[in-house]
């Protein structure tokens, strides 16, 4: 019996990380609220992915504050969040406890959702942070990162969709970062998945290929729960399909979803300013709007490709593209076949420019490539080409166990070395995350305390404020 499909907005997270490098402004995002909040969502993406370091670094923002006062605007709305498991959204493996500090003050400062990943689907990098989710009464979906392949045959999304339901999760998200997954391709792998699990799932693509919304249409077709879609002014391109275009596909069949075009017309007048802006700046580079057929060709997401291309451009190698988009293919074949996603997507492209620069694989490996084939990443779904693992990491001991285990509880000594700053254990997180990052985002902020002050001193004594 089919139903409405849900959707999940991603104007306030994914899609201007997408497009625009995540330098979306709080002050942009609150007048809408109130509007949004009126939509009937199944949730709005908010937080989390690059937008905890990118508020610190560039907008010189506080991510926490923006996650509460986005709380406070949305009163019916729940709110939802992107974690990289066991690297929270850092680059690196945390111990257990800073996962679990992270999670418990992501639900109490207001996320309901949590969407929790890790580059590799091994789901035990996942563990914690899902029990800890579950314990903060907040609502754990694990997310598959979508991929092609040998090892990822219908079987395998299907096995991997029961150990998610064993494990607590409460929905599954497929996961496609690189718009791979084409409109047919979707109809089987959701039926294959809804015959495997009772959890709810939830499809989220990107338009860099070309084929997101027919992808859309078919999953929904085929009894998928949710849909993730971005609103028009920062949707297609390297983003999602659009909000109001999915609305008005279902509207009048059994899937439709209700909502009233008028208000979502509001929102995008709202945003449609800010994203001439960004065009006239050159922040929304009109290269990410069009279509990229090579990624269906080489399976590497839109935003490798571009890390790729400058990487090349340092080196004087630009002529080399072509070599390297080969190459990419042979190295994650070695590397045990990873989906490419952040971090497991720049340690495939960073080693393929390397192989094609020095004319010989593997002559020199990156210590990330090394920490992958010593198994400090986790597990692969297929196991690593044993020469190449040899050549890169000699005798080295091969890690077996969750590579967490592996970590000493580490909040303590973080609370201590961030003492001198933080005024609060969200102070503490932000300086787990990017040390340095927040260290001078800190310091930014007591200026700007001292600056009011000092105002407000001045214009109590008669005198204006130079």
């Amino acid at each position: 019996m089919a139903k409405p499909v849900k959707i999940t907005e991603t104007i306030l997270r994914d899609a201007h990380q997408s497009l625009i490098a995540t330098r979306m402004p709080t002050e942009l995002m609150l007048p809408i609220v109130d509007k949004m909040d009126k939509v009937g969502y199944h949730s709005v993406e908010c937080w989390g992915g690059a937008t905890f370091d990118a508020s610190l670094r560039f907008l010189k923002e506080d991510p926490w504050e923006r996650l509460r006062k986005l709380k406070d605007g949305f009163k019916n709305t729940k709110l939802q969040m992107l974690l990289r498991g066991q690297n929270v959204l850092g680059y690196r493996h945390y111990a257990d406890d800073v996962v679990e500090h992270f999670v418990q003050k992501s639900v109490a400062n207001g996320i309901d959702i949590i969407r929790i990943f890790d580059c590799l689907n091994d789901l035990r990098n996942l563990q914690t942070a899902v029990k800890a989710c579950k314990k903060e009464g907040g609502h754990a979906q694990i997310a598959l990162s979508y991929t092609l392949g040998d090892a990822y045959t219908e079987q395998y999304w299907m096995d991997i969709a029961k150990r998610i339901e064993e494990m607590g999760a409460d929905s599954i998200c497929i996961k496609d970062m690189a718009g791979l997954l084409v409109p047919f391709e979707a109809s089987k792998l959701i039926t294959a998945l809804k015959s495997a699990t009772e959890l709810p799932i939830q499809l989220h693509t990107h338009y860099t290929s070309g084929v997101a919304s027919m992808t859309y249409l078919k999953a929904v077709e085929a009894g998928v729960d949710v849909i993730d879609t971005a609103m028009s002014p920062f949707a297609l391109g390297t983003s999602q399909p659009a909000t109001e275009v999915m609305v008005e596909t279902f509207k009048g069949t059994e899937y439709d979803t209700g909502f009233d075009q008028d208000l979502l017309a509001e929102i995008a007048d709202h945003f449609a300013p800010y994203r001439e802006e960004c065009l006239k700046s050159g922040l929304l580079n009109p290269k990410v709007m069009g279509v990229n057929i090579k990624t269906l060709l080489y399976q590497v997401p839109g935003g490798m490709l571009s890390n790729m291309v400058s990487q090349l451009k340092e080196q004087n190698a630009e002529d080399k593209y072509d070599d390297v988009l080969k190459e990419i293919p042979r190295v994650r074949k070695d590397f045990g076949e990873p989906p490419l996603v952040t971090p497991s997507s720049q340690i495939v492209g960073t080693q393929a420019v390397m192989n094609v620069l020095m004319g010989e694989p593997y002559k020199m490996a990156t210590g990330q490539t090394k920490d992958l084939l010593s198994g400090k990443y986790g597990e692969t779904v297929k196991p690593f080409n044993k020469e190449v693992q040899k050549k890169v990491i000699g005798d080295t001991e091969v890690i077996t166990c969750r590579p967490a285990d592996l970590l000493e509880p580490e909040w303590d000594k973080l609370k201590e070395e961030a003492k001198e700053w933080a005024r609060s254990d969200e102070d503490v997180l932000s300086y787990a995350l990017f040390p340095q990052v927040a260290v001078d985002f800190f310091k930014y902020r007591k200026a700007q305390e001292e600056k009011v002050d000092l105002t407000q001193a001045d214009t109590k004594n008669g005198a204006y404020p130079v």
